[in-house]
């Protein structure tokens, strides 16, 4: 069985993935339905609302006896916003649940152990590295007490943000700006610096045409900005964070719900997060270009030596439309 618990639980996580910027504090989670022969019947995410098992159980009419509920997270054993996913699964009357990653937030957890009390065959583990990474932000706020910060980046090949006159418009290609969308529209926040707003003047919202709520624009540094700055639109909620100080930073945005923060800033802002711990990955659109002079992407980490040197692990690297695109993690 482990190998058709492995591919629904794929399913599942890719149904989760689909929540991503969705679930304000909460994880997001997917959730398959198998019938005693093992097909799939019914399947969920959660997107804001009802949780995953819930919207699996609802979207039909019956659960037919002897089906196995397949979910990215152990099912939550509190009440919310919504009632406990264990009682849904009880009430529904599955008979067995398989789930990647237990719950580590003291609140929701002891779904496992109720399941069992009701007679349910539970399993546990199952693509448990795969979910808890879908879920690093949502961890990293229960863990760390912090959101996760992701730093964005393009830059030509030898690093270069922008030419030596300061223009930066478009280092990058179009394709590489359309990904960056959907990275905006996955993220709970976009974090720059008021040096980027004094520059760029962006908008920082996702350029499609979903009628999602677009994240939380967060503006850091000392600097006045014109009021009249894209930042401030209606397009979305924004914040100002009128100080260097990160600890000011994260209350903020811990008080308004944030777990993901898409880090869009230029070198000064980004170079201090880093030499503060705070960037956990970092993606980096590189363009087939060479400047030679200019502004460079990261700023003196105070690194004198290659006992010293900072290295990172590559989650990913591939081209979008010419450009170069790597995924990185930043320390353990």
């Amino acid at each position: 069985m482990s190998n058709l618990y492995d591919e629904a639980m794929r399913r599942a996580l890719s149904l989760a993935q689909k929540g991503e910027g969705q679930t304000g504090r909460n994880p997001i989670v997917g959730a398959v339905i198998l019938d005693a022969a093992g097909q799939m019947i019914a399947e969920g995410f959660h997107a804001g609302k009802e949780h995953a098992e819930v919207v699996a159980i609802k979207s039909i009419p019956l659960i037919p006896a002897g089906s196995t509920i397949i979910v990215t997270l152990e099912p939550c054993n509190h009440t919310g916003k919504t009632g406990p996913c264990t009682q849904a699964i009880i009430d529904a009357g599955i008979s067995r649940v398989v789930f990647a990653a237990n719950d580590p937030n003291p609140v929701a957890a002891g779904g496992a152990t109720r399941l069992r009390d009701a007679g349910i065959e539970v399993l546990s583990g199952v693509l448990e590295e795969e979910s808890r990474f879908a879920n690093r932000a949502w961890l990293c706020v229960i863990e760390k007490k912090r959101p996760l910060f992701i730093w964005k980046i393009a830059s030509s090949l030898d690093g270069k943000t922008a030419a030596s006159d300061g223009s930066s418009k478009w280092i990058t290609s179009k394709k590489s700006r359309e990904y960056v969308s959907v990275l905006r529209r996955k993220s709970d926040a976009i974090l720059v610096g008021t040096g980027t707003v004094l520059a760029d003047n962006p908008s920082l919202v996702p350029h499609d045409e979903l009628e999602a709520p677009n994240p939380l624009r967060v503006v850091m540094g000392e600097r006045e900005i014109p009021n009249d700055s894209q930042v401030f639109d209606s397009r979305a909620e924004s914040l100002q964070i009128q100080s260097r100080d990160f600890v000011a930073l994260i209350d903020g945005l811990l008080n308004k719900g944030i777990k993901q923060v898409l880090v869009e800033a230029g070198s000064e802002l980004g170079t201090a997060m880093m030499a503060a711990g705070l960037i956990d990955e970092i993606m980096l659109f590189q363009a087939p270009t060479l400047l030679g002079s200019g502004i460079n992407f990261i700023g003196d980490l105070g690194i004198t030596s290659l006992d010293n040197r900072l290295d990172l692990e590559i989650l990913e690297c591939k081209q979008i439309g010419p450009d170069l695109f790597t995924h990185l993690k930043v320390g353990n």
